[in-house]
């Protein structure tokens, strides 16, 4: 009798499951219920420790390193072998294009590159290696798997957190260890764990490259180090303005599972922009996205010229990024489109720029951004002007300063002046 109790009360549960299984499918949608499935498995399984971007052994301790460096600096005419670390690109990894063209940069002054990629997930490197021949074919560095240990190099540069942990871990050899530093990184996570891991990474004693005053403020007020700072660059070669092109929308770079860039808040202004202005047109690009209120033209993943064209008709565009500025937000100004950006005393010290529309963070702020955008009367001349507002050197300043930064490491006092190394490399067509 008990037994047959406990089957009733088995089969009673289930059906109560499904019931609000269904009143969900009904009021909120499959996607909900999706979304219900995958809270349960991640509870009944591990799968909290699947979003850990590196492996328990690969964590390092600030308190606990003694990192060996070598004994003599090489002779000023010996070729370097300089090493980066970082985990494998997306095909068009925006992080991983502003990386590569430094290491192109380093190349090119007649140094050998090393990538070392960490999948944490332990995938095959040929494949990811198929990808950044395919993505950046100017990239000539030989590609290693970081698992198999950091060797053979002068220096080794981290690009990200993890890859800093990577480094202090894997990387036992003498060598010099730098850290190319292009977010402040601990502000990706809630201040927990991965926050705390991310902050110590800044106390490994690397020398640290920080792109743009926002992360070198943070670095020196957070964590109290002085980095070397580098300024962004925008390639103009690309992003710039073309005639006789109609504007007449806006556009958002989507990417809704990085919470850095707000894509919340974004598709949250939007609707309000939306109801403000019903027959201007929305662009997205990025990711494609579903389940919006509002009616958008999705583009998904664009390649830079493609984008530039999109940029080119539209008249505005949102440029969020809470961990510094978003490069995407002068390369819409190089376009002529107007970038409303989530306004911060940080962002603001690295786009100095009148263009630039900076919005309060809020739903209402962000709309209100870009309804005055596209209530400009004379767009044609603001675009004109914005575009002409936009700095024309490109990346070789940063090129020229990380390349002078990695060799002074190395081989000591740099006697070089970086705009004569900037000179080259803008002849080399590098930018």
């Amino acid at each position: 009798m008990s037994a047959r109790k406990g089957l009733d009360g088995r089969i009673a549960k289930i059906g109560h499951r499904l019931h609000q299984a269904g009143a969900v499918l009904v009021n909120q949608g499959p996607r909900a219920v999706a979304q219900r499935v995958a809270r349960i498995a991640y509870k009944k399984l591990d799968a909290a420790s699947l979003g850990e971007p590196l492996l328990d052994g690969d964590i390092a301790d600030s308190t606990q390193l003694d990192l060996p460096r070598p004994e003599i600096s090489p002779a000023r005419s010996q070729r370097l072998r300089i090493g980066w670390v970082t985990v494998p690109p997306a095909a068009g990894s925006g992080g991983h294009t502003t990386l590569f063209r430094v290491v192109e940069a380093v190349e090119q002054a007649g140094h050998e590159c090393v990538l070392f990629l960490y999948d944490r997930y332990g995938g095959d490197v040929s494949a990811h290696e198929r990808v950044v021949r395919q993505w950046w074919p100017n990239l000539r560095a030989e590609i290693r798997d970081a698992a198999d240990g950091i060797s053979g190099v002068d220096a080794c540069v981290a690009s990200s957190w993890d890859s800093a942990h990577v480094l202090a871990v894997r990387g036992s050899e003498p060598m010099h260890r730098m850290y190319f530093i292009q977010d402040y990184e601990p502000y990706f996570y809630a201040h927990g764990s991965m926050y705390a891991l991310a902050e110590d990474s800044y106390r490994f004693g690397f020398r640290c490259i920080a792109l743009g005053e926002m992360v070198a403020r943070l670095l020196r007020h957070e964590i109290g180090i002085k980095p070397d700072v580098t300024e962004f660059g925008c390639d103009t070669s690309v992003y710039r303005l073309l005639n006789d092109r109609k504007r007449s929308g806006v556009v958002l770079y989507a990417r809704p599972e990085v919470p850095r860039r707000g894509y919340w808040l974004a598709r949250l202004a939007l609707q309000r922009f939306h109801e403000m202005h019903p027959d201007i047109e929305i662009h997205i690009y990025g990711e494609r996205v579903s389940g919006l209120s509002f009616p958008t033209t999705q583009h998904g993943r664009l390649t830079p010229a493609e984008l530039n064209e999109l940029y080119n008709s539209s008249i505005a565009g949102l440029a969020m990024s809470f961990t510094n500025i978003s490069l995407v937000a002068e390369e819409m100004l190089a376009a002529g489109a107007i970038p409303v950006v989530n306004d911060s005393v940080h962002s603001r010290a690295d786009l100095v720029n009148q263009h630039v529309a900076w919005a309060t963070p809020t739903p209402q702020g962000i709309a209100a951004a870009l309804s005055a955008a596209v209530s400009n009367p004379d767009v044609g001349a603001t675009a004109r002007s914005a575009a002409e507002s936009v700095r024309q050197f490109g990346w070789t300043r940063a090129q020229a300063d990380v390349v002078r930064i990695i060799e002074d490491e190395v081989y000591g006092d740099l006697r070089a002046v970086p705009a004569q190394r900037a000179d080259a490399f803008a002849s080399e067509g590098l930018s």
